[in-house]
């Protein structure tokens, strides 16, 4: 808990690399309101652990000893869907990023980012908002392969307008001034979403939506 009783967004480090792990844990213990409730040296030990202490994100080596942080976000989101997962890297690999949107993943971290930074992430991350740039998903997501599937039809005209708005890597907030919503109600639209998509989180609600034509590669110029 935090001094003002609100509740701390609970992280779990999954890292084999215990000094890097432990730096990046103490420095977000500092921000006060984020609360390391564990560090995970290997991917079999990182999905334990998720069982066991339930946090609401976990930040992710993709470099793991046992399988690659893709496949243990996958695991991860499999067994527990609440929890958001965030992809840390060395370097921003197109490859990479693409297999953590379609596992699942929240969004991407490099590690060379300030602590601070990557404080703004985890509470993201705990908000369901998307971490990637939308000159990153400009990049991206031209590269994945159409399908047609009809899922579209699902959607209602003003869960296609949260799913454009989604796409263009807005954020919740900016989503509801543009379309005169509140807060709340984008969070339900986008909710809806992603259980008609059958996606994990935005990401990958936004790779599905453009692989199965539902909204066209956006426009970030």
């Amino acid at each position: 808990m935090t001094e003002s009783g609100a509740t701390s967004v609970r992280v779990l480090i999954v890292d084999d690399h215990l000094m890097f792990a432990e730096s990046l844990a103490r420095l977000l213990q500092d921000e006060g309101d984020i609360a390391v409730v564990g560090l995970a040296p290997t991917g079999a030990e990182a999905i334990e652990m998720c069982g066991r202490l339930a946090p609401d994100v976990v930040l992710i080596d993709y470099r793991m000893p046992d399988r690659d942080g893709v496949e243990v976000s996958a695991d991860i989101k499999e067994r527990n869907p609440q929890i958001m997962v965030v992809m840390l890297t060395g370097a921003s690999d197109d490859r990479v990023l693409l297999a953590s949107i379609e596992a699942g993943c929240s969004g991407f971290l490099t590690k060379d980012r300030a602590a601070s930074e990557v404080a703004i992430a985890v509470r993201s991350a705990a908000a369901g908002e998307a971490l990637i740039t939308p000159a990153m998903l400009a990049r991206l997501l031209p590269k994945l392969n159409r399908r047609q599937s009809g899922v579209g039809t699902e959607l209602t005209a003003r869960e296609h307008e949260v799913m454009t708005c989604m796409a263009r890597g807005w954020s919740n907030k900016a989503t509801a001034t543009e379309l005169y919503l509140s807060v709340n109600t984008v969070r339900n639209y986008t909710q809806s979403i992603l259980t008609k998509l059958g996606a994990h989180s935005k990401l990958e609600a936004v790779s599905k939506a453009v692989q199965e034509g539902i909204v066209d590669y956006p426009n970030h110029s």
